[in-house]
């Protein structure tokens, strides 16, 4: 199978702080699956290492996280037309209008890709065909 994460899945990954629940560390763990991370989650995280408002041990440079998610077997996924194409047609929730996100499930529901988060707000676009795996902590 193949599964988006969004940025606070990484860290959590990364960071084994027993936050991921026995589903979500199982398919990380799964080597038949395969694993992306959303470029925008990358372009994210490299910001809050260089502004210091995210510290990851492993991170020393923004390089750092590239590098990490590549030795984790992570595949980055790259906003496309097609992506972008979804994103103009979802709803802009009044709760939630983070781009990030919203790009992100636009990304796993073009791709039909499951999408994995901590976030309590993605269930609202599983009527317009996100596949959630909620990292319930």
């Amino acid at each position: 199978m193949r599964y988006l994460i969004d940025s606070n899945i990484l860290i959590l990954s990364i960071v084994d702080t027993g936050q991921l629940t026995r589903e979500v560390r199982d398919i990380l763990n799964d080597y038949g699956n395969l694993i992306y991370v959303p470029a925008k989650c990358v372009e994210e995280l490299i910001y809050l290492q260089q502004t210091r408002k995210v510290t990851v041990q492993r991170w020393k440079t923004a390089d750092d996280i590239i590098d990490n998610i590549k030795e984790l077997n992570f595949g980055i996924k790259y906003i496309a037309e097609e992506h972008l194409r979804t994103l103009a047609k979802l709803p802009l929730f009044p709760d939630h209008k983070d781009p990030t996100d919203r790009i992100i499930v636009a990304q796993a529901i073009t791709e039909k890709i499951a999408l994995i988060s901590s976030d309590r707000k993605f269930p609202l676009y599983v009527r317009y065909g996100l596949d959630f795996v909620f990292n319930k902590r």
